[in-house]
């Protein structure tokens, strides 16, 4: 799998947190990029849950009115 691109971008840190991670050799671009990552999913998630609220309300009203499809099938 090839390496993704990078880009340089400029940040604003807090300058204790930044002497503090620099003290303990924290690589800075891969600590950002994976906070900014779980950022991103996290974002993604909840626009997601937001943008099919309504389908997921209806299934579960149609499950607690009907119960599980198939639900007769299951071995546990």
């Amino acid at each position: 799998m090839p390496t993704p691109a990078r880009k340089a971008a400029n940040l604003s840190l807090d300058s204790a947190l930044l002497a503090q991670a620099r003290e303990l050799d924290i690589n800075l671009s891969r600590a950002a990029e994976d906070g900014i990552a779980e950022a991103v999913k996290a974002e993604r998630e909840r626009r997601w849950l937001e943008e099919n609220a309504d389908a997921i309300r209806a299934e579960n009203d149609y499950i607690e009115k009907n119960g599980l499809p198939l639900a007769k099938y299951r071995q546990f």
